[in-house]
């Protein structure tokens, strides 16, 4: 594939144009695994970070060359390649000329180190609408939360927010309904700057009704996915992109979440990473504040009530403000990312068979056939005879 895309005159001519001043083989090479890998695939960061980007795409998709044998590796394989379609780097590069998105690589001057701290879990690449600089902020906050907040958590929300972005820190949130808008709005109002990070590509307004809001952010932050243009938000996307807001925030905070809520997710990256967390308590019969109460009792969460504990669960009292979080699945338990996957890819009303999930889900053959023998005797998925289906409720 690799070779293909470099004798493909279209697709250098978009490479060059989204990085002139780039070697159009890295370009290509980080687009296409944007495509091919979902977000966070251990092996594909593993591949890149021993054989740079370029050669580890070669070993990934070419057989002529490679005969590997290794089961991860070969496993890998087997979900890599259903993808590798050379239209797909050339609309993902076009898609991001369209609507004015920039590319940013690891090693360029916008891209923010602390998502190395993810490891082979890295993103390979971000796309990003807005400035990019707001990436590379000194000072960074993650406020995450419900999606169906309460008057409470909107308020504390926008309190935290509003004030630390007009001290000079940049809010790092999802975009989502609930807290993550709030706390979006709070950092615009006060002109300070904000990060939102898409479970989709950063062509797709999701949700619908925050449009306006991303428009926003788009004029005076950044609206930043890995994922590449036209690509769909799906519940294991959310959960994959829970883990840069978590890594690009200094801490994260999380002002209201229930029991199972998907902050808590972001809450289990954040803590995994060594990252400050802290969660605000709430009434004890709210249970929309369970999940941050789960938090301070069982993840060690430290209980913040104000902007001045945040600032001294960062230890930024001279430094800041002186005399001068979801969607996703399953909270703080241990999910199977696979199932999620194949689950996002299936549908109630269009049957689809094996190496169409496969492809869509973005896994091998053999896993989608064993992970919906096992729905299958859930209750959950059936097959029809024209193909599986999930079944209804």
């Amino acid at each position: 594939m690799m070779d293909a895309l470099l004798r493909d005159a279209e697709v250098r001519a978009a490479a060059r144009f989204a990085r002139p001043d780039d070697d159009p083989a890295q370009t290509l090479a980080r687009v296409a695994w944007s495509v091919i890998a979902e977000p966070g695939d251990g092996v594909a960061g593993a591949l890149i970070a021993q054989l740079g980007a370029v050669e580890a795409l070669r070993v990934a998709l070419d057989d002529s060359r490679f005969a590997l044998s290794d089961r991860v590796i070969g496993e890998a394989q087997r979900r890599w390649r259903p993808r590798a379609r050379l239209r797909a780097v050339e609309e993902s590069l076009r898609g991001a000329k369209e609507m004015g998105a920039q590319l940013v690589l690891p090693g360029d001057p916008a891209w923010p180190e602390s998502l190395d701290d993810l490891d082979e879990h890295a993103p390979v690449l971000l796309w990003v609408r807005g400035d990019v600089g707001r990436l590379i902020m000194t000072e960074r906050v993650s406020i995450v939360g419900a999606r169906a907040a309460s008057a409470y958590g909107e308020s504390v929300a926008s309190e935290f927010a509003g004030d630390l972005a007009a001290s000079g820190a940049l809010i790092v949130s999802g975009g989502a309904y609930g807290i993550d808008g709030a706390a979006h709005r709070a950092a615009l109002g006060v002109g300070g700057g904000t990060v939102a990070f898409l479970a989709g590509g950063v062509d797709r307004a999701y949700p619908a009704g925050h449009q306006q809001l991303f428009e926003r952010i788009q004029a005076s932050g950044a609206m930043v996915s890995e994922l590449p243009c036209g690509a769909a938000p799906t519940k294991w996307r959310f959960l994959a992109r829970n883990r840069l807001i978590a890594a690009l925030g200094m801490a994260t905070v999380v002002v209201e979440a229930g029991w199972r809520s998907g902050s808590l997710n972001t809450a289990g990256h954040a803590a995994s990473l060594g990252r400050p967390l802290g969660a605000v308590p709430g009434p004890v019969t709210s249970a929309a504040s369970a999940g941050c109460h789960r938090l301070l009792r069982e993840y060690d969460a430290r209980c913040v009530t104000s902007t001045a504990e945040v600032r001294e669960l960062l230890g930024w009292d001279a430094r800041l403000g002186g005399e001068g979080a979801g969607d996703g699945t399953g909270g703080a338990g241990r999910i199977d990312p696979d199932q999620i996957r194949l689950l996002d890819a299936m549908s109630t009303r269009t049957a689809r068979s094996c190496t169409e999930l496969a492809r869509i889900a973005g896994l091998s053959d053999e896993r989608v056939r064993a992970l919906l023998g096992l729905l299958s005797l859930d209750g959950r998925v059936g097959d029809d005879g024209a193909g599986w289906r999930l079944r209804p409720g």
